[in-house]
């Protein structure tokens, strides 16, 4: 069975740090690009980052652009994205995607295989 399983999520203080990983299983994914998307309560769910297949190319919504990094490890079949200077308008459930190509991509429907998401909460 192919999937993918977040970890990593909490609760945080405003300024504070986490790193969720996405550990993938049923197949290799070091040739597919990997991107995590939010989603807020009320909210439609976003584009965060994504990483092509080889770690060599990383794109970022703007608002996360200087406090987040995707990263990846093909070699244990894992995604992270570390996030630094967290606020409260972060806060939402981290979702990791599975992308149909190699190169990295912001569209949602460009993603074939998610996770089922992690609690990622930041107090004021």
């Amino acid at each position: 069975q192919v999937q993918l399983v977040e970890s990593g999520g909490g609760l945080v203080q405003a300024g504070g740090s986490l790193r969720v990983s996405c550990a993938a299983s049923g197949r290799t994914f070091s040739n597919t690009a990997m991107g995590w998307f939010r989603q807020a309560p009320g909210k439609e769910r976003e584009f965060v980052a994504a990483i092509s297949w080889s770690g060599g190319v990383t794109n970022y919504i703007d608002s996360v652009k200087g406090r987040f990094t995707i990263s990846r490890d093909n070699a244990k079949n894992t995604v992270y994205l570390q996030m630094n200077s967290l606020k409260p308008e972060d806060t939402a459930v981290y979702y990791c995607a599975g992308a149909s190509s190699k190169y990295f991509t912001k569209i949602k429907g460009d993603y074939d295989l998610w996770g089922q998401g992690t609690q990622v909460t930041v107090s004021s």
